[in-house]
């Protein structure tokens, strides 16, 4: 019989892994104790290690300053620059407390000194003595390098012991900062930032003006150029010590965008010599101010713009709000006679008078019940010794032999009235009585320069419409190449005839022999005005004393205003006050743009005899 049962093979031995887990499983637990002791060994043996680790390196947050444009003069002369500097400060909590680093490194010390294994609480306690008195020593250390009061920092401690940051000391010599870092002192950090620094000091102080202690503009073209100037910090992270000294850069998270250079219409060597001339003649004079403003004939741009007295905007402590007028933009004045040649010019372009017309002055003239008078009897007078002579009683006919309203229209246009646009902080505009409330009077005044008021600059400005035969420009106290808003005032011919007739202003015979410049012929115009008292009327004695002028006058290069307020020193008149100051300038400017003469020396030349 046949065995039909299914065949198999037979089966493998089951292999035994408990021996496996098991020591997968002790390995785990040896890892396990192995963690939980290191663990248990950093937590309780190598806590003070740790926490002091930790202590010494800290991520934080720092801003990135960034850096405020530069101001230039026309030739890229620095007039402001931000320089890197530091700041200090503390943070009382961490001075208050003890400086635990310092306090284990002194009881090392100590022990090692003594021989000690354990310090007992009198060893620990002269120990904490002589770390607050090392600390208060270089308290008082710190308060001798920055030169503060004594107990400066202690009175800052004790007003809030909790605040975290004061400053001490900002933007402070870098040399004195590493002074201090040198001293190691807990709780005093130091920050970077930019102090502003002007090179050429009061020089261009009322023009460019200054900043404050955080860089914000206060005045002057830092201030109405604030936006151009100033940039927009950054941040990034860092890893502090426990110094909280910057030990590593982590990452930037914003870049700083720095702010924009200002390149401005003034040429720095004209500046300064129109700024010691000023000062010496305000000095000489015993005055009470000086301004002096240069333009550009052709396209308006001031070049050189001073006052005094001045101020140095690097250091400006126990200064007054009046050393900081910038006296050529924000105060006003009467111009007096300088506006006579305008006058001259309106009536000659409007056909109200020819060039060969006579004027009778004979030293008075009736206008109602009022008086206008010469300085002298000057008898008949035709136009170039009507400006030579300053005839008050010849432009007041003039004046009243053009209708109000186009009489008024000159003088608007030529800017009396209007701001001069520099966007100055504070510029005048001036003032100009509107002409339907003239009478005959006031017509006549106007035509010599009372009854109207103007800055330098302004009155600077109006002069354009003769330098540059009949274009009036705008200003400019930033570089440029051409004045797109120049208009036409006066005709060329007229414009023309008047400059030489203000020639002659200038001769031996003419009331500003002493503007004269040797080589150029100038054209000009002296002012002298009574000081209004307000409701006193104008007060006796006190005037401004003022020239305005053109060189070379044939072919005009720069327009010069000087104005002296009050002199006192005995001389008053515009031809003897300002007219010098506008030769010394006008000489050295002509020179520095290396203008050519156009006419032969008319200086006496000294001559030295050698024995």
């Amino acid at each position: 019989m046949h065995d039909f049962r299914l065949k198999t093979k037979p089966s493998k031995p089951v292999r035994d892994f408990s021996n496996r887990k098991s020591v997968l499983l002790a390995f785990m637990m040896a890892c396990m104790v192995l963690l939980t002791g290191r663990a248990t060994y950093l937590q309780i043996f190598e806590k003070d290690f740790l926490q002091d680790q930790g202590d010494d390196r800290q991520v934080d947050e720092v801003v990135i300053p960034a850096y405020r444009g530069m101001i230039k003069d026309r030739n890229g002369a620095p007039l402001a620059v931000s320089t890197p500097v530091e700041s200090i400060a503390i943070n009382p909590r961490e001075l208050i407390s003890d400086d635990k680093n310092r306090l284990k490194k002194m009881e090392k010390e100590f022990k090692l000194k003594q021989n000690l294994e354990k310090l007992s609480e009198t060893d620990k306690a002269q120990v904490l003595n002589e770390y607050r008195r090392e600390k208060a020593q270089k308290i008082r250390r710190v308060e001798k390098i920055l030169q503060l009061p004594d107990e400066k920092i202690s009175s800052l401690l004790n007003e809030d012991p909790l605040r975290a940051f004061v400053y001490v000391a900002r933007r402070i010599d870098p040399g004195l900062t590493e002074q201090i870092k040198e001293l190691k002192l807990a709780g005093v950090y130091f920050e970077r930032e930019f102090k502003r620094y002007y090179p050429i000091g009061s020089v261009s102080a009322h023009l460019v003006g200054f900043t404050d202690v955080d860089e914000v503009g206060q005045g002057g073209l830092e201030l109405s150029y604030e936006k151009v100037l100033r940039g927009l910090p950054g941040s990034k992270r860092v890893i502090r010590d426990g110094q909280r000294q910057i030990i590593a850069d982590v990452e930037n998270i914003n870049n700083p965008i720095n702010g924009k250079n200002l390149e401005l219409s003034i040429d720095q060597r004209i500046q300064y010599l129109a700024y010691k001339e000023l000062q010496l003649a305000v000095e000489a004079n015993g005055a009470k101010s000086g301004t002096l403003v240069i333009l550009d004939a052709k396209n308006g741009e001031v070049l050189a713009l001073a006052n005094q007295p001045s101020f140095n905007p690097n250091t400006r402590k126990n200064l007054k709000e009046y050393f900081y007028r910038n006296r050529a933009l924000t105060e006003v004045f009467e111009p007096g006679s300088t506006v006579k040649p305008f006058v001259v010019a309106a009536a000659l372009d409007g056909g109200y008078i020819k060039l060969n017309d006579l004027f009778e002055t004979n030293g008075s003239y009736q206008i109602g019940h009022h008086t206008v008078k010469d300085v002298h009897n000057y008898g008949t007078l035709d136009l170039t010794h009507v400006l030579q002579k300053s005839s008050n009683i010849a432009v007041s006919q003039m004046a009243l032999k053009m209708p109000p309203k186009y009489f008024w229209t000159i003088y608007h246009q030529l800017g009396f009235g209007v701001s001069a646009g520099t966007g100055f902080p504070g510029e005048a505009t001036g003032s100009l009585l509107d002409y339907q409330r003239w009478h005959e009077f006031e017509r006549a005044t106007m035509s010599f320069g009372y009854g109207l008021n103007a800055s330098a600059l302004q009155l600077a400005k109006s002069y354009t419409a003769l330098a540059d035969d009949g274009i009036l420009h705008s200003v400019s106290l930033l570089k440029r190449d051409e004045d797109i808003d120049e208009k036409r005032v006066f005709s060329a011919k007229t414009a023309r005839r008047i400059r030489e007739m203000m020639e002659h202003v200038v001769a031996k015979d003419g009331t500003a022999y002493e503007a004269r410049v040797d080589g150029f012929s100038v054209a000009g115009k002296t002012g002298t005005v009574k000081k209004s008292g307000g409701k006193e009327g104008y007060v006796d004695k006190k005037y401004f004393s003022v020239f305005a002028g053109i060189a070379p006058a044939k072919k005009p290069r720069l327009i010069m205003v000087v104005m002296i307020d009050e002199p006192s020193a005995g001389q008053y008149y515009g031809g003897l006050v300002s007219a010098p100051v506008f030769s010394k300038v006008m000489t050295g400017a002509l020179r520095i743009l290396d203008v050519p003469p156009d006419q032969e020396e008319t200086m006496p030349v000294l001559l030295t005899q050698t024995h």
